[in-house]
Protein backbone atom coordinates (compact mmCIF):
# COMPACT_ATOMS: atom_id res chain seq x y z
CA UNK A 1 0.00 0.00 0.00
CA UNK A 2 1.04 3.85 -0.28
CA UNK A 3 1.74 5.37 2.79
CA UNK A 4 3.15 8.99 4.29
CA UNK A 5 5.94 7.70 6.75
CA UNK A 6 8.65 9.59 8.58
CA UNK A 7 12.42 7.37 9.05
CA UNK A 8 14.57 9.73 10.67
CA UNK A 9 14.19 12.01 13.59
CA UNK A 10 16.83 14.24 13.44
CA UNK A 11 15.38 15.08 9.92
CA UNK A 12 12.40 16.33 10.40
CA UNK A 13 9.70 17.69 7.95
CA UNK A 14 12.33 16.21 5.42
CA UNK A 15 11.94 13.00 6.33
CA UNK A 16 8.38 12.42 5.15
CA UNK A 17 7.89 10.84 2.24
CA UNK A 18 5.47 8.83 0.15
CA UNK A 19 6.53 5.23 -0.02
CA UNK A 20 5.03 1.99 -0.65
CA UNK A 21 4.25 -0.37 3.01
CA UNK A 22 3.27 -3.96 3.87
CA UNK A 23 -0.52 -4.39 4.36
CA UNK A 24 -1.27 -3.21 8.17
CA UNK A 25 -1.59 -6.08 10.71
CA UNK A 26 -4.28 -6.90 12.68
CA UNK A 27 -4.37 -7.90 16.41
CA UNK A 28 -7.49 -9.71 18.07
CA UNK A 29 -10.26 -6.98 18.35
CA UNK A 30 -8.96 -4.94 15.46
CA UNK A 31 -10.25 -3.19 12.10
CA UNK A 32 -8.47 -2.65 8.74
CA UNK A 33 -9.82 0.46 7.62
CA UNK A 34 -9.45 1.62 4.17
CA UNK A 35 -8.88 5.06 4.31
CA UNK A 36 -10.80 7.59 2.29
CA UNK A 37 -9.61 10.97 3.76
CA UNK A 38 -7.50 11.46 7.11
CA UNK A 39 -6.21 14.11 9.36
CA UNK A 40 -2.96 14.74 11.38
CA UNK A 41 -1.69 17.36 13.80
CA UNK A 42 1.53 18.98 12.56
CA UNK A 43 3.32 19.13 15.72
CA UNK A 44 3.35 15.42 15.20
CA UNK A 45 6.60 14.62 14.33
CA UNK A 46 7.71 15.75 18.13
CA UNK A 47 5.84 13.41 19.27
CA UNK A 48 7.25 10.17 21.15
CA UNK A 49 4.88 7.97 20.54
CA UNK A 50 5.40 8.81 17.09
CA UNK A 51 8.91 7.22 16.69
CA UNK A 52 8.36 4.12 19.00
CA UNK A 53 5.63 1.19 19.99
CA UNK A 54 4.19 1.08 23.47
CA UNK A 55 6.72 -0.97 24.57
CA UNK A 56 9.48 2.18 23.96
CA UNK A 57 10.86 0.18 21.02
CA UNK A 58 11.64 1.99 17.49
CA UNK A 59 9.17 1.50 14.68
CA UNK A 60 10.33 3.47 12.47
CA UNK A 61 9.17 3.91 9.33
CA UNK A 62 6.37 5.33 11.07
CA UNK A 63 3.47 6.43 9.22
CA UNK A 64 2.03 9.63 10.94
CA UNK A 65 -2.06 10.92 10.91
CA UNK A 66 -4.32 9.86 13.59
CA UNK A 67 -7.75 10.83 12.55
CA UNK A 68 -9.77 9.45 9.72
CA UNK A 69 -12.44 8.19 7.67
CA UNK A 70 -13.21 4.94 5.10
CA UNK A 71 -14.74 1.95 4.71
CA UNK A 72 -14.32 -1.54 6.83
CA UNK A 73 -12.12 -3.69 5.04
CA UNK A 74 -11.55 -6.45 7.28
CA UNK A 75 -11.99 -7.88 10.89
CA UNK A 76 -9.34 -9.37 12.71
CA UNK A 77 -10.34 -12.38 15.53
CA UNK A 78 -12.94 -11.34 18.60
CA UNK A 79 -13.88 -8.27 16.44
CA UNK A 80 -17.05 -7.21 17.08
CA UNK A 81 -19.53 -4.15 16.59
CA UNK A 82 -18.87 -3.89 13.39
CA UNK A 83 -18.81 -5.30 9.80
CA UNK A 84 -16.74 -5.48 6.84
CA UNK A 85 -18.30 -2.51 4.13
CA UNK A 86 -19.52 -0.06 6.90
CA UNK A 87 -18.84 3.36 6.72
CA UNK A 88 -16.58 4.41 9.85
CA UNK A 89 -14.69 7.24 11.50
CA UNK A 90 -12.00 7.50 14.55
CA UNK A 91 -8.99 7.72 15.53
CA UNK A 92 -5.71 5.54 14.95
CA UNK A 93 -3.59 4.20 17.95
CA UNK A 94 -0.82 7.35 19.24
CA UNK A 95 2.02 4.34 18.73
CA UNK A 96 0.73 2.22 16.17
CA UNK A 97 0.96 3.27 12.47
CA UNK A 98 -1.36 6.14 11.86
CA UNK A 99 -3.90 7.07 8.95
CA UNK A 100 -1.89 8.50 6.26
CA UNK A 101 -2.15 5.58 4.23
CA UNK A 102 -4.70 3.47 2.28
CA UNK A 103 -5.33 1.34 5.00
CA UNK A 104 -4.95 1.68 8.37
CA UNK A 105 -5.18 -1.12 11.96
CA UNK A 106 -7.05 0.22 14.24
CA UNK A 107 -8.75 -1.28 17.82
CA UNK A 108 -12.31 -1.89 17.09
CA UNK A 109 -13.20 0.78 20.18
CA UNK A 110 -11.49 3.47 18.61
CA UNK A 111 -14.27 3.83 15.79
CA UNK A 112 -17.99 4.88 15.17
CA UNK A 113 -20.36 4.19 12.33
CA UNK A 114 -20.46 7.07 10.01
CA UNK A 115 -23.83 7.98 8.48
CA UNK A 116 -24.05 8.11 4.62
CA UNK A 117 -25.02 11.78 4.03
CA UNK A 118 -21.50 12.81 5.92
CA UNK A 119 -18.89 12.86 3.65
CA UNK A 120 -15.22 11.45 4.52
CA UNK A 121 -13.72 15.06 4.45
CA UNK A 122 -15.36 16.44 7.21
CA UNK A 123 -15.58 13.09 9.50
CA UNK A 124 -12.24 13.01 9.16
CA UNK A 125 -11.79 16.45 11.04
CA UNK A 126 -14.02 15.31 13.21
CA UNK A 127 -12.41 12.59 15.57
CA UNK A 128 -9.47 14.16 17.96
CA UNK A 129 -10.87 17.85 17.66
CA UNK A 130 -14.11 16.65 18.72
CA UNK A 131 -13.22 14.38 21.31
CA UNK A 132 -10.57 16.62 22.50
CA UNK A 133 -12.92 19.68 23.09
CA UNK A 134 -15.63 17.17 24.68
CA UNK A 135 -13.28 15.79 27.17
CA UNK A 136 -11.91 19.28 27.96
CA UNK A 137 -14.57 21.09 28.39
CA UNK A 138 -17.23 18.74 30.33
CA UNK A 139 -15.02 15.38 31.44
CA UNK A 140 -11.81 17.89 32.90
CA UNK A 141 -13.57 21.34 32.84
CA UNK A 142 -17.26 20.34 33.93
CA UNK A 143 -18.50 23.26 32.06
CA UNK A 144 -22.27 23.91 32.92
CA UNK A 145 -25.40 25.86 31.86
CA UNK A 146 -24.35 29.46 32.78
CA UNK A 147 -20.77 29.62 33.17
CA UNK A 148 -17.92 31.44 31.26
CA UNK A 149 -15.56 29.51 29.64
CA UNK A 150 -12.44 31.00 27.73
CA UNK A 151 -10.99 29.53 24.65
CA UNK A 152 -7.85 29.77 23.21
CA UNK A 153 -7.16 28.89 19.82
CA UNK A 154 -11.23 29.17 19.18
CA UNK A 155 -10.55 29.40 15.28
CA UNK A 156 -8.49 26.16 15.07
CA UNK A 157 -9.33 22.85 14.96
CA UNK A 158 -10.00 21.84 18.27
CA UNK A 159 -11.02 25.29 19.62
CA UNK A 160 -13.85 25.87 16.98
CA UNK A 161 -15.71 22.45 17.80
CA UNK A 162 -15.14 23.93 21.75
CA UNK A 163 -16.88 27.26 21.24
CA UNK A 164 -19.99 25.26 19.34
CA UNK A 165 -20.05 23.06 22.18
CA UNK A 166 -20.15 25.81 24.98
CA UNK A 167 -22.53 27.37 23.35
CA UNK A 168 -24.78 24.80 23.13
CA UNK A 169 -24.15 24.08 26.67
CA UNK A 170 -25.33 27.60 27.47
CA UNK A 171 -22.23 29.00 28.40
CA UNK A 172 -21.10 32.57 27.69
CA UNK A 173 -17.68 32.06 25.38
CA UNK A 174 -14.36 34.50 25.56
CA UNK A 175 -11.98 33.43 22.73
CA UNK A 176 -8.89 34.19 21.64
CA UNK A 177 -6.30 33.88 18.51
CA UNK A 178 -4.96 36.05 16.51
CA UNK A 179 -6.46 38.81 14.20
CA UNK A 180 -7.13 36.44 11.57
CA UNK A 181 -9.17 33.87 13.67
CA UNK A 182 -11.69 37.43 14.94
CA UNK A 183 -14.42 36.90 12.04
CA UNK A 184 -14.39 33.00 12.36
CA UNK A 185 -14.82 33.12 15.91
CA UNK A 186 -17.41 34.98 16.19
CA UNK A 187 -19.36 33.86 13.45
CA UNK A 188 -19.22 30.20 15.64
CA UNK A 189 -20.85 32.23 18.47
CA UNK A 190 -17.98 33.55 20.89
CA UNK A 191 -19.29 36.54 23.27
CA UNK A 192 -15.92 38.23 22.89
CA UNK A 193 -13.15 37.71 21.16
CA UNK A 194 -9.35 38.52 22.27
CA UNK A 195 -6.50 39.10 19.74
CA UNK A 196 -3.42 37.65 21.44
CA UNK A 197 -1.25 39.77 19.03
CA UNK A 198 -2.69 43.40 20.19
CA UNK A 199 -4.79 43.02 23.19
CA UNK A 200 -3.59 42.00 26.56
CA UNK A 201 -5.04 38.19 27.83
CA UNK A 202 -5.38 40.12 31.48
CA UNK A 203 -8.30 42.14 30.11
CA UNK A 204 -10.21 38.84 29.25
CA UNK A 205 -11.61 38.89 32.49
CA UNK A 206 -12.26 36.09 34.65
CA UNK A 207 -13.77 32.45 33.85
CA UNK A 208 -15.13 29.61 35.13
CA UNK A 209 -13.10 27.23 32.80
CA UNK A 210 -10.32 27.73 30.74
CA UNK A 211 -9.53 25.69 28.42
CA UNK A 212 -5.94 26.19 26.71
CA UNK A 213 -4.28 24.68 23.57
CA UNK A 214 -1.23 27.01 23.30
CA UNK A 215 0.81 26.25 25.96
CA UNK A 216 4.15 28.51 26.85
CA UNK A 217 3.54 31.57 28.27
CA UNK A 218 -0.19 31.87 28.02
CA UNK A 219 -0.99 29.03 29.80
CA UNK A 220 0.72 30.23 32.80
CA UNK A 221 -0.75 33.38 32.47
CA UNK A 222 -3.93 32.08 32.22
CA UNK A 223 -3.75 30.67 35.82
CA UNK A 224 -4.78 33.76 36.74
CA UNK A 225 -8.04 34.05 34.90
CA UNK A 226 -9.29 31.19 36.60
CA UNK A 227 -12.52 32.18 39.26
CA UNK A 228 -12.05 30.42 42.60
CA UNK A 229 -13.29 26.52 42.41
CA UNK A 230 -13.03 26.95 38.79
CA UNK A 231 -10.32 24.79 36.31
CA UNK A 232 -7.57 25.29 34.09
CA UNK A 233 -7.46 22.68 31.38
CA UNK A 234 -5.02 22.51 28.91
CA UNK A 235 -4.26 19.97 25.89
CA UNK A 236 -0.27 21.75 25.55
CA UNK A 237 2.08 20.49 28.80
CA UNK A 238 1.59 20.33 31.91
CA UNK A 239 1.40 23.57 33.68
CA UNK A 240 3.92 25.44 35.66
CA UNK A 241 1.30 27.90 37.48
CA UNK A 242 -1.73 26.76 38.98
CA UNK A 243 -4.76 28.65 39.80
CA UNK A 244 -4.59 30.06 43.22
CA UNK A 245 -8.29 28.30 44.03
CA UNK A 246 -8.67 26.25 41.46
CA UNK A 247 -8.04 23.29 39.69
CA UNK A 248 -5.73 22.87 36.71
CA UNK A 249 -5.33 19.91 34.59
CA UNK A 250 -3.37 18.45 31.83
CA UNK A 251 -4.75 15.47 29.56
CA UNK A 252 -4.16 13.93 26.46
CA UNK A 253 -7.64 12.81 24.50
CA UNK A 254 -8.89 9.43 24.90
CA UNK A 255 -10.61 7.30 22.45
CA UNK A 256 -14.54 7.10 22.67
CA UNK A 257 -16.55 5.41 20.56
CA UNK A 258 -19.90 6.36 22.32
CA UNK A 259 -19.30 10.08 22.15
CA UNK A 260 -17.66 9.77 18.50
CA UNK A 261 -21.45 8.55 17.53
CA UNK A 262 -22.54 11.51 19.66
CA UNK A 263 -20.86 14.12 17.65
CA UNK A 264 -21.91 13.05 14.75
CA UNK A 265 -24.95 13.29 15.22
CA UNK A 266 -24.42 17.07 16.10
CA UNK A 267 -22.75 17.19 12.65
CA UNK A 268 -25.41 15.77 11.15
CA UNK A 269 -28.33 17.79 12.73
CA UNK A 270 -26.20 21.02 11.55
CA UNK A 271 -25.48 22.06 15.88
CA UNK A 272 -21.55 21.86 14.83
CA UNK A 273 -19.86 21.73 12.09
CA UNK A 274 -15.71 21.07 12.18
CA UNK A 275 -13.59 23.77 10.19
CA UNK A 276 -12.60 22.17 7.28
CA UNK A 277 -9.33 23.89 5.55
CA UNK A 278 -7.05 22.31 3.01
CA UNK A 279 -7.80 19.40 1.05
CA UNK A 280 -4.68 17.32 -0.46
CA UNK A 281 -4.00 14.00 -2.11
CA UNK A 282 -1.98 11.57 -0.37
CA UNK A 283 1.00 12.20 -2.39
CA UNK A 284 1.05 16.08 -1.31
CA UNK A 285 0.63 14.85 2.43
CA UNK A 286 4.21 16.04 2.98
CA UNK A 287 3.86 19.36 2.05
CA UNK A 288 0.72 20.15 4.27
CA UNK A 289 3.08 19.64 7.29
CA UNK A 290 5.12 22.73 6.10
CA UNK A 291 4.15 26.16 8.08
CA UNK A 292 4.03 27.92 5.12
CA UNK A 293 1.90 25.96 3.38
CA UNK A 294 -1.20 25.97 5.84
CA UNK A 295 -4.55 27.34 5.93
CA UNK A 296 -6.79 28.42 8.55
CA UNK A 297 -8.97 25.34 9.44
CA UNK A 298 -8.11 21.06 9.68
CA UNK A 299 -5.56 19.95 6.98
CA UNK A 300 -7.09 16.76 5.07
CA UNK A 301 -5.57 14.24 3.15
CA UNK A 302 -7.69 12.63 0.57
CA UNK A 303 -6.40 8.86 -0.03
CA UNK A 304 -9.27 7.48 -1.94
CA UNK A 305 -12.12 8.38 -4.06
CA UNK A 306 -15.66 7.61 -3.51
Amino acid sequence: MQAVTVRDREAGLAGLALADLPYPHMAENDVVVRVHAAGFTPGELDWPATWTDRAGRDRTPSVPGHEFSGVVEELGFGTTGVSVGQRVFGMADWTRNGSLAEYVAVEARNIAPLPADIDHTLAAALPISGLTAWQGLFDHGRLGTGQTVLIHGAGGGVGSIAVQLAREAGARVIGTGRSADRDRALALGVDTFLDLGTEKLEDAGQADVVFDVIGGDILDRSAALVRAGGTLVTIAMPPNVRPEDGRAVFFVVEPDRARLADLVRRVRDGRIKPVVGSVRPLAEAPAAFTPATRTPGKAIIRVTEG
